[in-house]
């Protein structure tokens, strides 16, 4: 039943976008995975290889995704996969004209953040993990929330102007390991108190 809510909400999106981008057609990325998942891995938003593929987290993001799963020893069918904004932001380079993935502007999140609280509100997640300061700033409407103050801390989040709460759970992007390397003991200190958080919910049973 979810799972027929959900694509119908996609068609939706689909729709809505390619009405508000006539000029410019942006490929759509919704949202995949399990309608009855208890976690919701929430990124910034699609890139390269996602577009290619209309699916979230694939390509070097899904690398990423990869090593979640496996530190926390959760299946990727057993979760809901999504992003902030659901089509590719990027920039053209002058010179060679090629694409590169850019962050999302104030607007771009505005279009996009009601489609996500609907994912949110059909599926009904215990937790939202956000990866990255985009993702957090963007869910939980906070401008000024810096996952530097907030990483791996769970706290309540209500879905605005619903009745309907889960616990949000940011996460450093891994992405930013890569560029940062001595964030990586943060960040699996960080997978180290989510994976308890699990074992004391019975995420595990």
């Amino acid at each position: 039943m979810k799972g027929k809510s959900l694509e119908r909400l996609k068609q939706d999106c689909i729709a809505f976008f390619k009405d508000i981008f006539k000029e410019e057609y942006r490929i759509i990325v919704f949202g995949e995975g399990n309608g009855n998942a208890r976690l919701v891995l929430v990124g910034e938003a699609p890139g390269e290889q996602e577009t290619i593929q209309q699916r979230p987290f694939v390509g070097p993001a899904g690398k990423n995704l990869d090593e979640f799963l496996e530190i926390l020893k959760i299946r990727r069918e057993d979760l809901y996969l999504t992003n902030v904004v659901k089509f590719r932001p990027f920039k053209t380079h002058p010179d060679t004209g090629r694409l590169s993935n850019r962050p999302p502007s104030r607007e771009e999140i505005d279009l996009c953040i009601s489609w996500l609280y609907k994912e949110l509100l059909l599926i009904q997640p215990d937790v939202v993990v956000t990866l990255g300061n985009y993702a957090l700033k963007a869910i939980s409407g906070n401008a000024k929330a810096n996952i530097g103050q907030f990483h791996g801390r769970p706290m309540p989040f209500t879905i605005p102007d619903h009745k309907f709460s889960c616990t949000l759970f940011p996460l450093y992007h891994p992405a930013s390991i890569i560029y940062k390397r001595e964030l990586k003991e943060t960040y699996l200190q960080d997978l180290a108190i989510l994976q308890e958080y699990f074992r004391e919910r019975g995420f595990y049973d």
